[in-house]
């Protein structure tokens, strides 16, 4: 099992976090756990209370929307390396969609009640965290753009 000064090392070691001061590191870490789903296993579930998010270290996870009569919509793979999660950043910190594992799936559970607490009495923390999710939602948001564009085509 990997300790709480492992947790940091994975943590600071995480593309995310990559270049973060190592006391920042130590504050996500005292956040931490390590976490391990089986394949088809759900991190989380539309509407549920978002408490946490996962840094995925081994592994792919699918985010869903469902569709009635569909199904669940896969509109993104987390992989490792990636985030699973960013609900837990804006009220009402409930997830909009679900989260499954595609195979087994590895990865650090980081508490959002704790990282909000010490973001809120840490302002130059909380700051560096915004920055950081933020460069990630805009390439998210790239991402989706992109893929819309390869399905629908461009027409002109």
């Amino acid at each position: 099992m990997v300790g709480i000064r492992g947790l940091d090392s994975l943590i600071c070691e995480h593309p995310l976090f990559a270049g973060m001061a190592p006391d920042y590191c130590e504050l996500i870490g005292g956040c931490a756990r390590n976490v391990r789903f089986a394949k088809g296993e759900y991190l989380f579930r539309e509407g549920e209370p978002a408490d946490q998010f996962f840094l995925v270290r081994h592994g792919r996870v699918a985010l869903e929307l469902m569709a009635p009569g569909r199904g669940p919509i896969r509109f993104l793979t987390v992989n490792a390396g990636e985030i699973a999660g960013v609900s837990w950043l804006v009220p009402p910190y409930r997830w909009l969609y679900d989260a499954r594992a595609l195979e087994l799936t590895r990865a650090v559970a980081i508490d959002a009640a704790c990282l909000r607490r010490k973001a809120e009495e840490n302002h130059d923390f909380g700051y560096e965290m915004t920055k950081r999710f933020m460069a990630m939602l805009v390439q998210r948001l790239h991402a989706a753009q992109l893929q819309i564009l390869d399905v629908y085509g461009t027409h002109g």
